[in-house]
């Protein structure tokens, strides 16, 4: 049997959610960003005190196709971006199509219709977000972070960076007070 579940966006998720399964001694056989594979079927109290545990840590069950379809998007492009740097080479329109065994014409329909933006757009806020977080670590030049996310040159990284959040990128690096987003949040 496999759950849906909404927000779960890096390897932190995947052990608090499987904790909460094993906390009602539910045993999975996999964790995967958006997806939980049971061994065995849960019955509906189950199923209602899971989600509920599930709801106070900010996660949810998703249960119709549509949604399971943008969370898993989602899902891939946190992956691409922030876990598997070396793939960002890939054009991202044939990683989704691969992934998903769908048409990207309907994926982007679907994802723009439900969430109001192009998956282009939450792919380049992924990006942009990574860029910060490197930035605050400051251990990677500029033009390392433009190589690292398959940017094209530095200038390209730095108009993106300010047309995504007003600043350059050496401008938000000085910041006291740096605003990172939450992934789940994009």
């Amino acid at each position: 049997m496999t759950l849906y579940i909404k927000n779960m966006v890096c390897g932190r998720c995947k052990m608090v959610v499987k904790s909460e399964f094993e906390k009602l001694g539910l045993h999975t056989t996999s964790v995967e960003l958006g997806e939980v594979e049971l061994q065995d079927p849960i019955t509906e109290n189950q199923k209602e005190i899971l989600l509920k545990n599930l709801q106070t840590l900010g996660f949810d069950f998703i249960d119709d196709k549509k949604s399971k379809t943008i969370e898993k998007i989602k899902n891939l492009i946190v992956d691409l971006v922030h876990h598997k740097n070396n793939d960002l080479k890939v054009n991202l329109s044939d990683y989704l199509v691969e992934n998903l065994n769908q048409d990207y014409s309907t994926l982007s329909n679907l994802f723009s219709e439900v969430e109001n933006t192009t998956i282009e757009k939450y792919f380049i806020s992924q990006k942009i977000e990574k860029v910060k977080e490197l930035l605050i670590y400051n251990e990677l030049s500029l033009s390392e972070i433009a190589d690292m996310l398959n940017y094209s040159n530095v200038a390209h990284l730095s108009n993106q960076f300010k047309k995504i959040t007003g600043f350059t990128p050496t401008y938000f690096k000085q910041l006291k007070d740096k605003k990172r987003i939450q992934i789940e949040n994009l």
